[in-house]
């Protein structure tokens, strides 16, 4: 079924330019999100460009779904495409609401421990950029798959320390509230990037 499609395909590599798109933008707002705690409190105008890359995340997202709304058949299976698209929009979507909590809480100056998440899901939007083209031709992507899955396990250890340390340092309740809903959300974006790279994995070995 998979070499009967390709067939029929022919050139069609709208979703393939569209999967890439969304990925550079993952990668865009990461970046800008570890500018934007870099820079805390001084840097507001960096959270409103996240949310403009959300945005235009949204719309490469809507794109996807009305090219599948417009093509009878499809390079990959169309649940496939669907379930990918939902889940690079959901890195992009939870990049957004870690600096919307940052602004809501009045975050002053972050703590060590975001920054390193923050680093942990750059790295991870970088080596699904890099592998995203590999699905054009069902190449061989696990190096890229294989390291989100080693960033997810460091996000994930890095985490659990940093809500521990919330709890054992003596830190005022409303402080503790704060940061463990930044740390849960950027612990999502991460886990969000972990579920890209198993998809794209799937999709790689169903095509092959």
């Amino acid at each position: 079924m998979a070499r009967l499609t390709k067939v029929f395909t022919g050139r069609d590599t709208r979703y393939f330019e569209l999967f890439e798109e969304s990925s550079r933008n993952a990668v865009k707002a990461a970046e800008l999100l570890a500018h934007f705690l870099h820079e805390l409190p001084d840097a507001p105008e960096v959270a409103r460009e996240i949310s403009r890359v959300e945005s235009d995340t949204d719309r490469i997202t809507h794109d996807i779904i009305s090219h599948l709304n417009q093509t009878f058949v499809t390079p990959i299976e169309r649940e496939d495409i669907l379930e990918l698209a939902s889940a690079q929009d959901d890195i992009v979507d939870l990049i957004d609401e870690t600096a919307d909590l940052i602004l809501l809480y009045k975050v002053e100056a972050p703590m060590e421990q975001a920054h390193g998440l923050c680093d942990i899901l750059l790295e991870a939007t970088k080596a699904l950029e890099a592998g995203m083209p590999r699905l054009r031709d069902f190449g061989d992507i696990r190096h890229y798959t294989v390291e989100v899955n080693r960033l997810e396990n460091d996000g994930d250890r890095l985490s659990r320390a940093a809500i521990a340390g919330l709890f054992d340092g003596g830190i005022d309740p409303m402080v503790v509230i704060r940061w463990k809903d930044i740390f849960e959300r950027l612990e999502d974006g991460i886990d969000s990037c972990e579920r890209v790279a198993n998809i794209l994995e799937g999709i790689v070995i169903k095509n092959r």
